[in-house]
């Protein structure tokens, strides 16, 4: 028989140790924030979460779908996740309080730079659409709201002088709801970026009887980079990317970096940096946009600083960083 004394003896330890449990299970279970399913964010997102789980004792990680940028830099500013993909220029807009952070600045860092997020202008043969002037008073989607792919696209329509609002007939979906509503004919045109091949449209490319054509939009970065500073480069998408794509197309890229809260531990910023960059070709495994997940990589120009924890693994590799 146990004593009272015993008793409530046990009942603290056990409320101490379910404590610390809660305490270390808090500290240690982390959030990766991705993007919609039909992109390239989410499966890479899984393929870090599932890496990070394994090699580092006592991390437990998981992928969330998002938006997309916007809003996985949002959660990270409300605390409510640690880790976020975004593309620089909606970095850009969250450190400086600009656009759709204009209730408030999100005080987030570079925890690495990842792979060119790559614009993607697509319609298909039959909607009347073969150059980005043709745009004007169709059915088009800007990307889904709270995602860098709507940021990026009303630039694009910017530079060319549009407005989405009087000027077209705009959608706000992501890249898998985009593909079926241009399969059902609910939609003329969409603006995607993301990496090359993204699932979604390796998928409409694909289908019989559809044959889907990438814009040209190259001709806008000028304007765009005078207007929001250098963030957008000139590129072009390799021919045979998808299926019936006989020649390249000139296009936007935007670097996507992985952000985290300037709150997050020295010590989980290097573990989870170094374990990224060492465990490299499982990533690529699950997609092959990983490759540019490359030290070189982590000095183009970006709209926040290293975390220190990140910087300090970077410099151990002989990497200097801002």
């Amino acid at each position: 028989m146990i004593h009272h004394r015993q008793a409530a003896a046990l009942v603290a330890a056990f409320a101490v140790a379910a404590f610390s449990c809660g305490a270390t299970a808090q500290q240690n279970r982390i959030s990766i924030t991705t993007g919609g399913t039909g992109g390239v964010y989410y499966p890479l997102g899984g393929g870090m979460a599932n890496v990070l789980s394994k090699s580092v004792p006592g991390l437990q990680a998981t992928a969330e779908v998002t938006g997309g940028s916007v809003d996985n830099l949002k959660l990270i500013g409300a605390g409510k996740s640690e880790v976020g993909f975004s593309m620089v220029d909606a970095a850009h807009d969250a450190v400086t309080g600009q656009d759709k952070f204009k209730d408030g600045k999100v005080d987030a860092r570079t925890l690495m730079v990842l792979y060119p997020n790559r614009m993607q202008v697509v319609t298909v043969d039959g909607s009347g659409i073969n150059s980005m002037a043709d745009l004007k008073g169709k059915r088009v989607s800007t990307g889904s709201p709270g995602s860098g792919v709507e940021v990026m696209a009303l630039r694009v329509l910017d530079a060319m002088g549009l407005d989405p609002k009087k000027d077209l007939k705009q959608e706000r979906l992501g890249a898998a709801e985009s593909v079926n509503a241009i399969k059902d004919r609910k939609i003329d045109a969409f603006f995607w970026v993301g990496g090359v091949p993204t699932a979604a449209l390796t998928d409409l490319a694909a289908t019989p009887g559809v044959k889907m054509k990438l814009l040209d939009h190259s001709q806008y970065a000028d304007a765009m980079n005078k207007k929001y500073g250098n963030l957008y480069v000139k590129a072009s998408i390799a021919a045979n990317s998808y299926a019936g794509q006989d020649k390249a197309s000139g296009n936007i890229d935007v670097w996507n970096i992985l952000v985290v809260s300037d709150k997050m531990s020295d010590k989980m910023a290097y573990d989870i940096t170094k374990t990224l960059f060492e465990k490299k070709a499982d990533l690529v495994a699950v997609h092959k946009e990983a490759e540019n997940i490359d030290l070189k990589n982590q000095t183009v120009p970006l709209p926040m600083p290293f975390h220190p924890g990140a910087k300090k693994y970077l410099e151990e590799r002989g990497v200097k960083v801002q």
